[in-house]
Formats: structure tokens, C-alpha cells, sequence
């Protein structure tokens, strides 16, 4: 298991370090918000230790910046800060547990173990979910929402949009997609494709800002994360 630890007390950071490698973990250390947020781009973590007080970006900060950023690592705040409010403030920014500063080794190991179980489960149980952005599609429920709100499809725009996002983020042409949909005896110079993707636009992007379904002038279409 990969660990980012964020920590500006080089005391600290060579106890949780120490601790954390001999329990098998293998750990990184960003001593202040910037580094971490470097960190955090380049690499990809199966947890983060953060403390609140840090230098530049504080802990508060750079969790909503991870959480705006779509990234869905689980978090553990490590902090001196005791009062009720400041771990609300932690949990409400996108921290998934708080630990107060003293703390004793076995209580963050067993905090560790519990969130990394959560965050497979939660892997697990959403592995047959299609997203894009703020677009959910359900498969198994044959359910579509965008930004928490249901949307209904016909079968075929279902199935038209199951099929983009399985390719999301790839350019799929006309044709391809005909064939993938709609069967490959379909007649090749309808204009169905366009039709269809018509219908989607108007129920998924119409009353949306940013456009997920784009068109690729002379191919045909993708829909992408921004």
C-alpha cells in the first residue's frame, strides 16, 4: 500500500514514517501543501495522512482541492486541532476520518486498515457503474442521473449511452457505432446515429453547462471528462 504523508514536523513525520514502514507500509513524505499537491498529480495513492497546519496550502484547502479534482482517495487527518469544530470542518471539506494529535500508533494503524476496507468495498460495489463527469449510468438498475437527477431513456438511448461511456473518452465513428447499437445488418446510410445522439444531448447536456457528448468533425462522436 502506497502512503502520502503530509507533515511539516520532521519529529512526527519520522515516528509515523518509522512506524507505518515497519507495519509493511511503503510511505512518501511532503513536508508542505505545494509538495503534496505535486504529489498528489503525479502519483497515485491508496491513502493520504494530512495534517491541518501546514505551510502555503493548508490541510483544508488541499482536500478540496482533492475532492475538486474528482480524486476520491481516502483521506486521514492527523492534527492538534481537538475541537468538534475543527473536525467538522475536516469531514465537511472531504477528510474521511480525524485523528487528534497524541495519538497511539495501533489506533491509526486500525483507522488506516478500516478506510482502505471501505474504499474496496466501495470499488467493488461501483465497478459496474459508468460515469463521466457528474453522469452516472447504472447498468444492472437501468437507471441514468446527472448531478443527482434521474433521467429517463428509451431503451435505445440507453444503450447508445452505456456504449459511449464504456469508450469514453474515445473517438467512435458513425458507422462503428451503428453497428454496435442499432446491429451490423443496419443500413449504413441512415442517418440514426445522429438522431439518437440528438436525443441524448437534449436530455443529458441541454440544461448543463459543460457539454459531455462532443462531436468529432468528419468521424463521429466521444464523450469525455473535461
Amino acid at each position: 500500500m502506497n502512503i502520502l504523508l503530509i507533515e511539516d514536523d520532521a519529529r512526527i513525520s519520522d515516528f509515523v514514517v518509522k512506524g507505518l514502514e515497519e507495519n509493511g507500509f511503503s510511505v512518501t513524505l511532503a513536508v508542505s501543501g505545494e509538495m503534496a499537491r505535486e504529489k498528489i498529480t503525479s502519483n497515485r495513492w491508496d491513502l493520504i495522512l494530512m495534517d491541518i497546519m501546514l505551510p502555503g496550502i493548508d490541510g483544508i484547502q488541499l482536500t478540496k482541492l482533492i475532492r475538486h479534482k474528482k480524486d476520491t482517495t481516502p483521506i486521514l487527518v492527523i492534527s492538534a486541532l481537538g475541537e468538534t469544530i475543527d473536525k467538522i470542518t475536516a469531514l465537511d471539506s472531504g477528510a474521511d476520518d480525524y485523528i487528534t494529535k497524541p495519538f497511539h500508533f495501533r489506533e491509526l494503524i486500525s483507522r488506516i486498515n478500516a478506510l482502505t476496507r471501505r474504499a474496496k468495498f466501495n470499488q467493488e460495489t461501483n465497478q459496474n457503474i459508468y460515469s463521466c463527469d457528474d453522469l452516472q449510468l447504472n447498468p444492472e438498475e437501468f437507471s441514468v442521473e446527472r448531478a443527482g437527477q434521474p433521467i429517463e431513456l428509451s431503451p435505445t438511448e440507453f444503450k447508445l449511452l452505456l456504449y459511449l461511456l464504456e469508450n469514453k473518452n474515445k473517438v467512435l465513428g458513425r458507422t462503428q457505432i451503428l453497428h454496435s447499437v442499432w446491429g451490423i445488418n443496419y443500413q449504413n446510410n441512415t442517418n440514426v446515429v445522429d438522431v439518437y445522439i440528438s436525443y441524448l444531448r437534449n436530455k443529458i447536456d441541454k440544461d448543463h453547462t459543460n457539454k459531455l457528448i462532443k462531436t468529432i468533425k468528419g468521424v463521429g462522436y466521444s464523450i469525455k471528462d473535461q
